[in-house]
This record gives structure tokens, sequence and C-alpha cells, in this order.
């Protein structure tokens, strides 16, 4: 009777084998989706789009982006979060929704530090002050000189309440001691395409929006945001340059996971946007979008956010701008 028992046991675990093969199959093993705050047409869909191409080439899997607009990015964010931890579900967030916007709602319905699994950066860029072609104006300083002439006249457009356009309209506000009427839309995209329509006066806008109407003539730019000239808009001056002092923070873009996605996971995932971002054909269509790749380690996301979020909160205090 015993000498038959071991031989029982090790036929049990032969038959076993083939219920057990399934639940080892190799991630990913099906489509994975790819969450953008964000409406069609802006940076975050862009750069969504872009990266979730390159993901699926890698992978062998379709990667689908799904937006999900709506309170300055924060419904999609939260839609993320509470997605399962399955491997299959990825958020391209940024500066905007994980530092900036913490100051600027009391609810955001997700905690950027521990409901996500950060992957890496992947992009980061200044802004462009563009105004429409009937706007008389060439120069920052003649568009100053007709805002402070008329309080109130003109209006600036954004992609929401906390969006990158929205802060550095207040801040260039501060900045130059004018009075602009700020109209939110729910995406950047949606701000420029008004603007092309002459819907409104001007937007401090992301550069990948803006970059394709200012080449063909339907936007004038006057200035950008950040510490050097654009290489997407090299006769473009900076805002320090055109006289105007005051700092608008970069914007970065990030991957994230919801919390718990298992750490092999977000390594291969940071691995494909180590090797995506070395791509000449990568960097070449980020740099006509006016936008700078980037890679990072998960900790550096963190790191950042951890860093930035006081300096934002002071910078939108200095700003006038209260949390609703």
């Amino acid at each position: 009777m015993t000498s038959t028992r071991p031989l029982l046991l090790s036929l049990a675990a032969v038959l076993l084998l083939p219920a057990a093969a399934p639940a080892q199959d190799a991630w990913p093993s099906r489509p994975l989706r790819m969450v953008a705050p964000f409406p069609p047409g802006g940076t975050t869909d862009v750069l969504g789009r872009i990266i979730a191409q390159r993901l699926s080439d890698a992978l062998g899997r379709q990667v689908l982006v799904e937006n999900r607009p709506g309170a300055g990015g924060n419904l999609g964010n939260e839609f993320a979060a509470r997605l399962p931890p399955d491997g299959y579900n990825i958020l391209l967030s940024s500066s905007a929704q994980l530092v900036t916007n913490v100051h600027l709602y009391k609810r955001l319905g997700f905690d950027p530090l521990n409901d996500f699994s950060p992957v890496s950066q992947v992009a980061s860029s200044g802004q462009v002050l563009v105004v429409h072609p009937s706007i008389p104006v060439k120069t920052v300083q003649q568009l100053v000189a007709i805002a402070r002439a008329k309080p109130g006249s003109l209006n600036f457009g954004s992609g929401g309440r906390g969006t990158p356009a929205h802060v550095a309209g207040e801040v260039f506000q501060v900045a130059t001691g004018t009075k602009l009427v700020h109209v939110p839309y729910k995406g950047g995209g949606l701000a420029v395409v008004d603007l092309v329509a002459g819907q409104i006066d001007m937007v401090l806008s992301d550069m990948a929006p803006a970059v394709p109407q200012v080449k063909a003539g339907k936007l004038r730019a006057l200035a950008v945001t950040s510490e050097r000239r654009s290489p997407a808009l090299p006769d473009v001056p900076t805002l320090v340059e055109a006289g105007i002092k005051g700092s608008i923070p970069d914007v970065w873009w990030v991957l994230m996971t919801p919390r718990g996605t298992a750490p092999a996971v977000v390594a291969r995932l940071n691995a494909e946007v180590g090797t995506m971002m070395k791509s000449p054909e990568l960097q070449e269509r980020f740099a006509q979008l006016g936008i700078t790749p980037l890679h990072s380690t998960p900790e550096r996301v963190t790191e950042l956010i951890r860093l930035e979020t006081p300096a934002i909160g002071k910078a939108l205090k200095a700003a006038g701008i209260e949390p609703e």
C-alpha cells in the first residue's frame, strides 16, 4: 500500500500541470490600455499615441489609447488609479495633474504618490505664447501695452483650471501687471482650435498643438516660456528675452501604472521607454513638436513629485490662485 503512494502523488502532479500552465503565460498575452486624461488633439493625446504605437511594436500586443478628459486631467487619473494592477493598464500623466492640481482642487480623487507605481518620465516641454493674427501685435511688449491700456479686454484660453496654460496665464498676468479673462476648455487642443478660429485672443499653449499652426501661418508666436529658444521655433524669443520676468515651469509627462503592478512589468515597460527614447526617428518627431524626450527611473518620478509639489504651491499662491 505504501509503495504505491509516491506513484499516485506523482501522477496527480502530472495531471495538474495542464491546468496550471495558462496562469504562467508570458506577459503580455492580450492588448493593453493607456489612459490619456485629455481629449484628442492635445499634447497628452499626441504623446500617448506616439508612445502607444512604439510600445505596441516592442511588446507584440496592441496598446490602445483611451481618452478620459475632465477636471484638468483629474478624472482620467482617478479612473486609472482604480484600474486593476494586472499589468494591462497604463496612465500617461503629467506634472499638471501630479504636482499642480494638488493646490487647485480641494478633492483630487486620487493620490499622486500612493495610488500609482511609476514607470518613467517620457517627455518635457515649455509653452509658447500664441495669438490670433487679427491681434495687431508682433511682440510680447506690444501685447502687454494693449492689455495694460484696456484691462479685461483680452482673453486667454486654456485646457481647464490647473492646466499648464491656465497656470502660465496667471503667472504672466502677475509678471506683466495685466488683467486678462480666462476662458477654460476641456483640453488644450480645443483651446488652440478656437484660437485659430478667432474665438479667443491668445493661449500660452503646449508646444505640440500650437507649433503646426504657427508654421502654417494660422497663429503668431510671440515667445516661449522655456529658458532657451525652442528648436521647433528658433526665431521665437524666450519670455526673458522679451523682457518679461517670472518663471513658468516646464511641463513633464510620465507613464504610471496602478499601484501594485508587478515589478517585472514596470521594469519591462521602463526598459522599452529607454529604448524608444534613443530612436532617432522618435527624437526627430518630438523635436518637430517642441518636445524633449526623457527616460528616468521610477524612483525619479516619485522624487520629482515630492520636490516640485511645494515649489509650485508657492508660485500659485504668489499668483493669487486658490483651490476650489
